[in-house]
């Protein structure tokens, strides 16, 4: 017999607690499926794709904490990056990121879906672990959100804890928020799946812990001298794409349609994916009815709902006037790029679609008897890795680690110890490389997270045949300066590296005239000559320190609560009854 809890007596506010998982099956899958997705990884080196980049120890700056003249778009996880490269080797660092990542989103949600069933539940791993937005923010170098939305299932499942008012169940999911954190798009991901399913009378506190929770990215990001308003350019840019003849609002829907064509599995140009899509939305439609019947109608309604606000958001530049409305916030509006890349809004969408799968793969299990029910289980959970089989071994070689050549650690050595102040200006002016020692393969510069100095690197993105203009006033200045020959010690510039054997002109007449420190196959070390001027101010210390201060005080009175016998953080507990099935 099992017991769980039911709260509340009114129709479709009663939550029932979900089974808990016994045995080793389902965490000994979700390993298997980890292991499947980044045995690369098994081999040394780092894996250095798009916008992922790991250094043996990344340098802790002002920019980490949002003191930087940039947007804080990496506040807080170049930070906790930092500290954490301080304690094991980078190397260490970005494989605890990516297993967690795959593993916790498979166990969170195979743990979530509420079903007695290992099967059942090894389906709905699956489902979320093993699919187009996992593989395409995987290969795009996205590892924050991935953390973020493996969080996902357990911040749900402590939002239900909330709802029916158990013992320090704010305190729960202020921890099960944690992962999604590292980013302003993983934060936002959390407080909507906990405002859908905690219920109102939770929203308010929840509202006020995402306010401190995020706040080293928002009080930095509201502190600038400049608004951060974005190039309109990027809507038409960063809108989602058809991955195959079904067009994007399918390929949405099947929790795909990234805009860089680049990092879409082959297998997503199957031309029988569209109408398996529709049977799979169907299905998991039909296993919400059955969610509901187990948790109530309010959670998966509200669940329901924020699945079709982050389908929405995903679609709606390609909808008709959403891109005038995108073009529009992006102009006027502050903040709006973060609906830039509104795909990621998907994440959304992956959780109910999930757990509706899994419970419409125990509906059908239900239908049959014998052999036949174990096989249907099966093929429920096998199902998400026979459509997408080019997310194993790392996406067929897509995740490769290398090894940065030495020159790096020449480099990093020269600034480090020479006296001279100034910061470093990187060349060519391109925010991504092509380097020959990591095959080719588009990556980040590595340069701010590699170097012990504030650099400075053109934000600019060329996506396609179009350049959307970046959001950093000094990198465009520096930019001029170096294209003008100017004097770039008057912008506090007091260091050039030319990173040699990646595409991007050159400003020779401006290299000439400077100091050549260091000269290595791969890197060019320049010192600039003259008195360094004091670069652009970033934001005011003290309510950047106030806003650290505020999160970790939220943190660590959750981890304080969580070992104390009583307290509810002011939630009073309805009655209730007990029950057992």
């Amino acid at each position: 017999m099992r017991a769980t809890v039911q709260t509340g007596t009114g129709r479709g506010n009663g939550v029932r607690a979900p089974p808990c998982a016994h045995g080793a099956a389902l965490p000994l899958v979700c390993a298997l499926l980890a292991l499947a997705v980044l045995a690369p990884l098994l081999r040394p080196g780092f894996v250095l794709v798009h916008d992922m980049v790991f250094t043996p120890r990344q340098p802790l700056l002002p920019a980490s904490f949002g003191l930087g003249s940039a947007l804080p778009r990496a506040v807080p996880v170049d930070a906790v990056v930092g500290l954490a490269s301080l304690v094991v080797p980078g190397e260490v660092v970005q494989r605890l990121a990516l297993a967690g990542a795959v593993f916790g989103a498979a166990l969170g949600a195979g743990r979530l879906v509420p079903t007695t069933s290992t099967g059942v539940r090894i389906a709905a791993a699956t489902a979320y672990a093993w699919n187009p937005l996992v593989a395409e923010r995987l290969f795009l170098g996205h590892w924050t959100l991935l953390l973020g939305c493996a969080a996902l299932p357990w911040v749900a499942a402590a939002a239900l804890r909330v709802r029916r008012q158990e013992r320090g169940a704010l305190a729960g999911l202020v921890l099960a928020s944690l992962p999604a954190l590292l980013s302003a798009p993983g934060g936002l991901l959390a407080l909507g799946v906990a405002l859908a399913l905690a219920g109102r009378r939770a929203a308010p506190a929840l509202l006020a812990l995402a306010v401190a929770l995020n706040a080293p990215w928002w009080v930095p990001s509201l502190l600038r001298a400049d608004p951060a308003l974005s190039d309109p350019a990027g809507v038409a840019a960063f809108a989602a794409r058809a991955e195959n003849w079904g067009g994007p609002v399918l390929s949405v829907l099947g929790l795909g349609g990234i805009w860089n064509a680049d990092v879409v599995p082959v297998s997503r140009a199957n031309p029988a994916l569209p109408v398996l899509t529709v049977a799979l939305v169907a299905a998991a439609l039909a296993g919400l009815r059955v969610l509901a019947r187990r948790w109530g109608r309010s959670p998966v309604a509200g669940l329901a709902a924020l699945g079709a606000t982050g389908v929405l958001l995903a679609v709606l530049a390609v909808l008709p006037g959403g891109a005038d409305l995108l073009r529009w916030a992006s102009a006027h509006v502050p903040g709006a790029g973060l609906l830039r890349d509104a795909q990621k809004w998907v994440a959304w969408w992956a959780l109910p679609f999930a757990l509706g799968f899994a419970l419409a793969v125990e509906t059908a299990r239900e239908r049959v008897r014998g052999r036949a029910s174990a096989a249907v289980a099966a093929a429920g959970a096998l199902l998400p890795i026979a459509l997408l089989p080019d997310l194993a071994w790392g996406g067929f070689g897509r995740l490769e680690p290398v090894r940065p050549p030495a020159d790096w650690t020449a480099v990093h050595a020269v600034l480090a110890h020479d006296p001279r102040p100034g910061d470093v200006a990187v060349l060519p002016l391109s925010a991504f490389r092509r380097f020959a020692w990591n095959d080719g393969r588009t990556q980040l510069d590595p340069a701010p997270r590699f170097l012990p100095r504030t650099t400075i690197t053109d934000d600019s993105l060329r996506v396609g045949g179009v350049v959307v203009g970046g959001e950093d006033e000094r990198a465009a200045r520096v930019g001029a300066l170096l294209r003008e020959d100017g004097d770039l010690t008057a912008a506090g510039v007091g260091w050039v590296l030319v990173e040699h054997g990646t595409p991007g002109p050159l400003p020779r007449r401006t290299l000439a005239r400077l100091e050549r420190v260091f000269d290595g196959p791969w890197l060019t070390l320049y010192r600039v000559p003259g008195a360094v001027g004091a670069g652009p101010g970033g934001p005011a210390a003290a309510p950047v320190a106030l806003s650290w201060a505020a999160a970790w005080a939220v943190i660590c009175a959750a981890l304080l609560w969580r070992g104390l016998p009583v307290g509810r953080f002011g939630l009073r507990p309805r009655p209730g009854t007990a029950t057992k099935e």
